[in-house]
């Protein structure tokens, strides 16, 4: 039988698959950078996209913020508005009670009585004035107490006997609270 030598195919063949191997292997490292940058590429652009997203957000917020301090501001503005406006109604609401007690202040000055000056301060009322004696001072202490308009006792702060060529008059000072608005008489 003759003998055929079948080294030297064998060693093309190896040959041969060694070069498919490394081929394989090169297409195999290039396709894996291909994909690896390709990877790269869309990570960076969802990056750059969620920075896009992140600015626009920043500038909406600050314009946001700026509107929020626009809103206090007016809100500022309002309560202001209404302190002003509450004021107000309390005075119109006080008006009518004003007129109430100066018609009280001269339905309770008793004959013989003069006043010289009222002093008002707050609800506070100081009341300084002449009488004939001091039962007539007493008589104009006692309806300051007896009239609605006025709240609590009388308090006398001062009497003094002061005489003339015909008689002798008492200077006193009588300090008296007024009472508060009341909605019964439609005053608020």
């Amino acid at each position: 039988m003759p003998h055929i030598n079948l080294l030297p195919w064998r060693e093309e063949l190896r040959q041969e698959r060694q070069k498919q191997f490394f081929t394989a292997l090169i297409a195999g490292l290039i396709a894996a950078a291909a994909i690896a940058y390709g990877a790269v590429s869309f990570v960076n652009g969802l990056m750059d996209e969620q920075n896009k997203r992140n600015a626009f957000l920043n500038n909406e917020i600050a314009l946001l913020d700026k509107q929020i301090k626009e809103i206090a501001t007016l809100e500022a503005e309002r309560a202001k508005l209404l302190a002003r406006i509450q004021v107000i109604q309390q005075l119109q609401a006080s008006r009518p009670k004003v007129v109430k007690v100066l018609d009280a202040i001269v339905r309770t000055v008793p004959d013989g009585v003069h006043l010289n000056s009222a002093k008002r301060t707050g609800t506070s009322l100081v009341f300084n004035g002449v009488a004939q004696s001091n039962a007539r001072v007493s008589v104009f202490m006692r309806q300051l107490d007896e009239n609605k308009e006025f709240t609590g006792d009388a308090v006398l702060n001062i009497v003094k006997r002061s005489s003339t060529n015909d008689n002798a008059i008492r200077t006193f000072t009588v300090s008296v609270k007024e009472s508060t608005l009341n909605v019964d008489d439609g005053e608020i």
